[in-house]
């Protein structure tokens, strides 16, 4: 028997405000965070056990898909420190009205990539 109830909106239809977006993302970019420390581990151990690997590792890295995933592990580390940043003014009480939460949402986006723009020169 079917019900005459409107439909709550879904993720096709509803917009998410970019504080949810970013909240998303932060959530993503830990992940991100957790799988590349894992991968820098075992750079770090195929570095140790010898010249050969040490070589190895030295050209796979300069390889641009490396650096890619580098870029993006640097952008996930500079999008996560800023957040958590924002989150310590939360704690503090500040910057809770609507205006404000989009204003330090964009200000939040445009540090992280300016600190990974300054860090991707370097690595390219």
């Amino acid at each position: 028997m079917p019900h005459n109830r409107p439909i709550s909106p879904h993720l096709q239809i509803y917009k998410l405000p970019l504080t949810a977006i970013i909240s998303i993302s932060h959530r993503l970019t830990g992940v991100f965070l957790s799988a590349g420390l894992i991968g820098l581990v075992f750079i770090i151990w195929q570095i140790t056990l010898g010249e050969e690997n040490f070589n190895y590792m030295q050209t796979a890295l300069h390889t641009m898909p490396c650096r890619i995933l580098i870029i993006g592990f640097v952008y996930a580390l500079m999008f996560h420190l800023c957040h958590g940043l924002r989150h310590l003014l939360w704690d503090a009480g500040q910057t809770f009205s609507r205006e404000k939460l989009t204003y330090y949402a964009l200000i939040e986006l445009f540090i992280s990539a300016s600190l990974t723009l300054f860090f991707a020169m370097e690595i390219m």
